[in-house]
């Protein structure tokens, strides 16, 4: 089937769609409105890829042993085969204008589909919060040089002085007023934060050259780890890099459905993703070697840094660009999907604008000025929900590429009788994969003596979540979907 004769069914509602799996922000985009390029996606990415986070990772796997050089080959390794699934796992999306959470129910029906999407939202409404409550601190380090008062706010409150409140406000405001322009004015703001960052980026790695005459010493640092050790970490290190975006592979038709074409979905990935990363992470480790020139240690958290630099200009300037950085990730890879959860799980209640300020509302109420105190747990939490995930996309890559052969009836999708039902809603052969899968990824964090199998949980995942799926479903057979019939019914 070639692209341009994809299914895709009139998006306004029949009276056979059920009220609670649609709605005019679920349903399929049309062809005439997937406007995005291969420019677009990339931005999106560019944006995306340059966080706080991201920026801090490489001190992550240096602190384990690995040389800068090895940092590299990490980043390169981990984001090639982000790139690979993202490209699979984005071509239903691309095909048929879709999002994640109807996707999901060709595999685990309308019902048990709830499971996955839940799942992603609660990671994507955490992350929210713990990027703008980083963000927050930019904001406040902006204040604190501009007006010499500001340090005074002092009053604390749940925790948190009043100044860092007002700081969040701030924060929380801006992510308001850039969601509420919907999904082609976020592919507009992307545009130009993406290329914006990385150009301060390049002026901050120019400074970092200067200050350290060459790549500096981080670069000198040699390995530590020889053997069987580098290894065993090596793929650790992989890993960790898949973890911070492995919830995004989950969900990347919530992008790809706006996409115009195939090619430029896989042309956009390719540019801001792996070569964005591999781009952005000696980037930092640079701009990193010129602080331990002139403070004697690494310091990592760009904010501590800039008010380390004690320039005026260059931390408000500085400040601003990590806001805008968190603005473009944030919106897109957390508000954007939680806000497509939230409206599946209440379509008749939400649309796209009132759930996302609804993400922004249930940010607050994860309190992430208490979970930076406590990041050892929290962070073991994340790798656990984040390893359930993994076998959700080996799921979806086996029913849409091997069970469903990439042909979708879409209008099923919408509806609660169908070859989408499964038992009473309920997808068993999708949410036996997923437990099977889930088990086994989760297994290390358990069992002691399987404390290995972390270093790979999620390629762990993907691999069960498919084999125990397509497993299942021979067992328990998936309507497949006719080519003839679904191209007569869309």
């Amino acid at each position: 089937m070639t692209e341009s004769s994809s299914p895709a069914p009139d998006p306004s509602p029949t009276g056979s769609y059920a009220p609670d799996l649609y709605n005019a922000d679920l349903a399929p985009v049309p062809p005439e409105r997937r406007d995005w390029s291969w420019v677009n996606m990339a931005t999106v990415w560019m944006g995306m890829v340059h966080n706080i986070v991201a920026y801090e990772a490489a001190s992550g796997l240096m602190a384990l042993g690995f040389s800068a050089w090895q940092c590299l080959e990490i980043v390169a390794v981990a984001y090639l085969i982000l790139f690979l699934a993202m490209w699979f796992n984005a071509r239903a999306g691309t095909r048929y204008g879709i999002p994640f959470c109807v996707l999901i129910r060709s595999a685990f029906g309308p019902f048990g589909a709830q499971l996955p999407v839940v799942l992603r939202g609660f990671c994507a409404i955490f992350w929210f919060s713990v990027q703008s409550y980083a963000a927050a601190q930019a904001v406040d380090a902006i204040f604190s040089t501009l007006n010499a008062g500001w340090a005074s706010l002092q009053a604390p409150f749940l925790g948190m002085q009043l100044r860092m409140w007002l700081a969040m406000a701030a924060i929380w405001a801006l992510h308001g007023w850039i969601a509420s322009h919907g999904v082609h004015r976020i592919r507009n703001f992307e545009l130009v934060a993406g290329p914006l960052v990385i150009l301060v980026g390049l002026l901050a790695t120019m400074w970092g050259l200067h200050v350290g005459h060459g790549l500096g010493p981080l670069f000198a640092q040699p390995s530590h780890l020889h053997g069987a050790e580098f290894w065993s970490r090596f793929a650790m290190g992989v890993t960790g890099m898949i973890g911070m975006w492995a919830t995004f592979a989950v969900n990347i038709p919530d992008l790809s459905r706006f996409v115009r074409s195939e090619r430029d979905q896989v042309v956009g990935q390719a540019i801001g993703l792996p070569v964005t990363a591999l781009v952005f992470t000696p980037m930092g480790i640079i701009t990193t070697s010129a602080t331990v020139i002139l403070f004697g240690h690494p310091i990592w958290n760009p904010v501590e840094l800039l008010v380390a630099l004690g320039h005026p200009v260059v931390t408000v300037l500085g400040g601003a660009t990590l806001v805008l950085a968190t603005l473009s990730v944030n919106v897109v890879a957390n508000i954007m999907p939680a806000a497509y959860d939230l409206v599946n799980l209440m379509p008749r209640r939400l649309d796209f604008n009132r759930a996302s300020r609804l993400v922004l509302v249930l940010g607050v109420f994860f309190m992430p000025w208490l979970w930076f105190n406590e990041a050892a747990s929290i962070y073991r939490a994340l790798d656990l929900i984040g390893g359930l995930l993994g076998p959700v996309t080996g799921i979806m890559l086996a029913d849409f590429y091997v069970v469903r052969r990439q042909v979708l009836d879409v209008p099923d999708l919408y509806r609660h009788q169908g070859r989408y039902a499964g038992r009473k809603g309920w997808g068993l052969p999708g949410l036996g994969a997923f437990a099977a899968g889930g088990l086994v990824a989760s297994a290390g964090h358990i069992l002691p003596g399987l404390a290995g199998l972390n270093a790979v949980a999620w390629f762990v995942g993907v691999a069960v979540g498919a084999g125990a799926y397509l497993a299942l479903a021979r067992r328990q057979p998936v309507p497949a979907d006719d080519t003839a019939e679904a191209l007569s019914r869309a």
